[in-house]
C-alpha cells in the first residue's frame, strides 16, 4: 500500500507540474496572436510543432530505452556506460538530422514558413538542442527523481514564456520570438547537465551493449514518426489545402483539446519506471495492479475536464485568442478532447508491451493510423474543412485503442 501511497504522491506532483507547465501555450497565445499577424503566428506553430515531433525520431528511440533497461541498474559503473552509450548516439542522430534540415532550409523556408529564412535556419538548432533535453529529462525520469523532474519542467516552460513574451513585446515579430526560444533552449540544457555530472561524472562509454538498445529503439522510430505524420500533417495539409489562418484556427481549438491528453502525461512519465522495476523482480501482479489503478484514476480525472472544455470552448477561446481564431475552431475542441482520451487509454496500456520489449507491435500500431490519418485528412478535409480533420484524429486514436490488445494476443 505505501508504495501506491507514494506513486499517487509522485502523480500528484507531476499532475500539478503538468498543469503549470500547460498554461505555457496558453499564456503565449494572446501575446503572439495580438502581436504577431495571422501568418507570422501560423509560422510559429510550424516551428514549435516540428521542433517537438522531429527530435523524438532523431534520437532513435534512446532515451526511452534508456528508461527501460537502466531502471534496474544500481551501480555507477552501469549508469555511466548506458547514459554515455545512448547519449553519444543520441548526440550524432540530432546532428545528422540538424545537418539534414539546414541543408533543406531554402525548400522548407518557401514551401511551410511563409518564405521565413530565419526560422528555417534557426529551427536546426532547436532540433539539436531538443533532442538533448529529450535524454536528459529521460534520465531523471529513469531514476524517478520527481522533484528534479518538475523544477526543470517547469524552467523549460516559463522561461521560454518571458524571453519570448518580452522580446515579442518590444516589437521584434516572430523572429525574436524564436530567438527568445532558442536562448531558453540552451539555459535549460546547460543546467540538467550540470546536474547529471555531479551525480555520474563523466566516462568515454565502451557501446558495449548498443546494439540491444538499438534494437529496443529503433522499432519505435516508425511510431514516432507516425506521431509526427499525425500530429504535423493536420497542419500541414490545412495551411495547403485552407491557408494560414485555418491553421491558427485548428491550433487554438488543438491546444484546448489536448488538455486531457496532457493528464495522460503523469502516468506516462512514471508508469514505465515502476514497471520495469516490477518487472526484473518478476512482481506481476503489482503491475497488472499499478495499470488497473492508473487507468482508473485516469477515468475520474479526464472525463469531467472532458465535458468542462467542450461546453465553455468557446468563451475560453476569445479570451485567450481573437474572436475570429474563437468563431473559427471551437466547434472542434470537443472531438479533439474525446481523442485524447482514447489516447490516454492506450498509452497506459502499451506499457505492457514495451515491457515485454515488443516495440516493433506499437510501431506497427501507429503506421497503420497514420497512413489511414492521411487518407481520410484529404477526403474528409476537402468535403468539412477542419472539422472533418479533427473527426480524422478522433478516429485514428479509437483505432490505435480498439487493435493494440489484437495485435498483442
Amino acid at each position: 500500500m505505501q508504495e501506491y501511497k507514494t506513486f499517487l504522491k509522485k502523480i500528484g506532483l507531476l499532475g500539478i507540474t503538468t498543469i503549470l507547465v500547460s498554461l505555457n501555450p496558453l499564456i503565449l497565445l494572446p501575446i503572439l496572436t495580438q502581436n504577431l499577424t495571422t501568418l507570422e503566428y501560423g509560422v510559429w506553430i510550424q516551428y514549435t510543432i516540428t521542433i517537438t515531433i522531429i527530435p523524438a525520431i532523431a534520437v532513435l528511440g534512446l532515451p526511452y530505452t534508456m528508461v527501460r533497461f537502466l531502471s534496474p541498474h544500481q551501480s555507477r559503473g552501469e549508469i555511466q556506460e548506458v547514459f554515455y552509450s545512448v547519449g553519444f548516439t543520441v548526440v550524432l542522430g540530432s546532428l545528422l538530422m540538424s545537418i539534414l534540415f539546414l541543408l533543406s532550409s531554402t525548400f522548407l523556408a518557401k514551401n511551410l514558413f511563409n518564405g521565413n529564412m530565419f526560422a528555417t535556419v534557426f529551427l536546426p538548432i532547436s532540433i539539436f538542442l531538443n533532442g538533448l533535453t529529450l535524454l536528459f529529462f529521460d534520465f531523471f525520469r529513469t531514476f524517478q527523481e520527481m522533484k528534479k523532474y518538475s523544477l526543470f519542467s517547469l524552467v523549460q516552460a516559463y522561461l521560454a514564456v518571458i524571453l519570448v513574451a518580452l522580446l515579442v513585446l518590444t516589437g521584434g515579430g516572430i523572429n525574436s520570438a524564436i530567438m527568445g526560444l532558442v536562448i531558453s533552449q540552451l539555459i535549460l540544457i546547460f543546467a540538467m547537465y550540470i546536474l547529471i555530472l555531479k551525480k555520474i561524472g563523466f566516462k568515454i562509454p565502451l557501446f558495449s551493449n548498443l546494439r540491444e538498445y538499438l534494437n529496443f529503439g529503433l522499432p519505435t522510430i516508425p511510431t514516432n514518426l507516425s506521431f509526427w505524420i499525425l500530429d504535423i500533417t493536420d497542419r500541414y495539409l490545412i495551411g495547403l489545402f485552407l491557408g494560414l489562418s485555418f491553421v491558427s484556427y485548428y491550433s487554438a481549438a488543438y491546444l484546448l483539446g489536448n488538455i486531457i491528453s496532457l493528464i495522460m502525461s503523469p502516468f506516462y512519465t512514471l508508469l514505465l519506471p515502476n514497471l520495469a522495476l516490477y518487472h526484473a523482480q518478476g512482481r506481476i501482479g503489482k503491475i497488472r495492479t499499478l495499470l488497473n489503478y492508473s487507468i482508473k484514476l485516469f477515468l475520474i480525472l479526464s472525463i469531467p475536464l472532458f465535458f468542462l472544455i467542450s461546453i465553455l470552448s468557446q468563451p475560453i477561446l476569445k479570451v485567450l485568442s481573437t474572436q475570429e481564431i474563437a468563431f473559427g475552431g471551437y466547434f472542434i475542441t470537443p472531438i479533439l478532447a474525446l481523442g485524447g482520451i482514447f489516447f490516454g487509454l492506450y498509452g497506459i496500456m502499451s506499457q505492457v508491451i514495451i515491457l515485454e520489449r515488443k516495440t516493433r507491435i506499437t510501431g506497427n500500431i501507429w503506421i497503420i493510423c497514420a497512413v489511414s490519418n492521411i487518407v481520410m485528412d484529404i477526403t474528409f478535409g476537402f468535403y468539412w474543412g477542419i472539422m472533418g480533420i479533427a473527426l480524422t484524429s478522433l478516429l485514428v486514436y479509437i483505432f490505435a485503442f480498439t487493435i493494440k490488445p489484437l495485435l498483442f494476443l
